[in-house]
Parts: C-alpha cells; structure tokens; sequence
C-alpha cells in the first residue's frame, strides 16, 4: 500500500512532497479556523472568564476583610468579656469584704446586744433577790419573834400576852444580833 501511494504521489507532481511541510491551501485555511477561534476566544470567552476571575477575586478579599472584621471583634468582645470579668472579681471582693464588716458589725452588736440584756437580767435577778431577801427577813423576823416568846414564855413559866413588849424584846434582840453580824463581817475572816 505505501508502494502504491508513492506511485500515485509521483504521478500527480512529479514532484516528490515532504508529509511534515502542509500544503499553502491548508496553512490558509487553518489560519483563517485559527483567526476566527482566536476572535471568538478574545471577544466571549476571555471576557467571561476574566469577569469570573474578578467575581472570585472580590469573593475572596470580601470574604479576607468579613474575616478580619471578624478577628477585629473577637478581639473586641474578649477585651471586653476581659474588663467585665476583671469588674465582676472586683465587685465580688468588694461584697465578700462589705459582708465580713456587715459580719463583724452585727456579731458586735449582738455582743453588745446580749452585755445589756446579760446586764439588765442581772440588776432584776439582784433587785428580785433583795426583795426575796427583804421577804424573808420580815417572815424570818415575825418568825423568831414568835419562837423567841414561846421559847422565853416557857423558859420563865409566864405567857408573854403584851404584844407591844414583846414586839419591842424581839426588835431590839434581833438589831443587837444584826449589829454583831456587821461587826464580824467589817473584821473580816479570821485566820
């Protein structure tokens, strides 16, 4: 077959042709094809392509700026979340100290509370027991008085019916008795 495309090929020119150097018609013709892509190439589809290209492009510094102005307020929002914390701690150290004065305050209070209430139970229990005291000696008084006369009425064998005299044996009995008491109790314990 090739021996029969030599022959042919000879028969036409004479000329023998070279297969890697294309004949003037197809160098034309590919030229005006390539002129014509070419032309639609520079005037539709680089035209598109590069209004996608620029479409991407302000995506994405768009996108950059939306990311820095994000990162911006992030750091805004932590500097501030920051200082309100940094207030919050404050706030509470200035509660929890005002709380241990309050503490301190009431627990100081209530002492002073409790001292005149202690106070004032104490100076009623002593005017309480002075009365009783007072009771009592009236009662021990009238008591002994009336011992005494008994006893005195059956040392001498008399009854003692005068009520003036006797009251008047036994008052004076009983303040010779208190006055030795005093006496004692001004000389102090004996060793």
């Amino acid at each position: 077959m090739l021996s029969a495309l030599v022959t042919v090929a000879a028969e036409e020119g004479g000329t023998p042709t070279n297969p890697l150097i294309p004949a003037w018609y197809d160098i034309i013709w590919s030229g005006v094809c390539f002129i014509v892509i070419l032309y639609v190439f520079w005037r539709v589809v680089l035209p598109r392509m590069q209004k996608l290209l620029d479409e991407r492009s302000a995506a994405i510094e768009g996108n950059i700026a939306k990311a820095d102005e994000a990162q911006r307020k992030a750091e805004a929002a932590l500097e501030e979340y920051t200082a309100q914390l940094a207030a919050a701690r404050k706030e509470a150290g200035e509660i929890r100290e005002a709380a241990r004065d309050d503490g301190r305050k009431i627990v100081a209070e209530a002492k002073d509370t409790a001292s005149a209430e202690a106070a004032r139970l104490t100076a009623t229990a002593h005017t309480q027991i002075d009365a009783e005291r007072q009771t009592a000696l009236v009662s021990l008084r009238s008591e002994v008085g009336t011992l005494a006369l008994d006893l005195a009425g059956n040392v001498i064998g008399e009854t003692l019916a005068d009520d003036q005299k006797a009251q008047a044996v036994v008052d004076r009995f009983l303040a010779e008795l208190e006055a030795s008491e005093s006496a004692t109790q001004a000389q102090g314990p004996r060793a």
